[in-house]
């Protein structure tokens, strides 16, 4: 467990690190129109701006298959602890008296 929260933070600085030599190597302003809209800011802000919103939208679309994944998991849950508690009930449950093994063969 501390190895894996120690690999996190290393890669968490690394990817720091990578994200300001990234705005510092793009300081240049631009202007960024849609429609009728106009931005004007550094390009570095304009990509990450554009990489965060990629991200937000996708997550958007992908939440409705994450929630029905999520109701279909708990119900297969329920199911298995009900089919396990009904094994045990059986398992649990005296032996039935047991049956004659004799029987008549009837020849004509």
């Amino acid at each position: 467990m501390l190895i894996s929260m120690l690999f996190s933070f290393i890669i968490g600085i690394i990817l720091g690190a990578i994200a300001v030599i990234f705005a510092f190597q793009n300081v240049a302003v631009v202007t960024v129109s849609f429609f009728t809209w106009q931005l004007t800011g550094s390009l570095a802000i304009v990509i990450l701006g554009t990489l965060l919103c990629g991200i937000v939208l996708t997550l958007l679309f992908l939440l409705p298959s994450v929630i029905r994944d999520e109701f279909y998991l708990a119900t297969i849950k329920r199911q298995k602890r009900e089919a396990e508690d009904e094994l045990a009930r059986i398992k649990n449950s005296p032996a039935p008296a047991s049956v004659s093994s004799t029987t008549a063969v009837v020849t004509p």
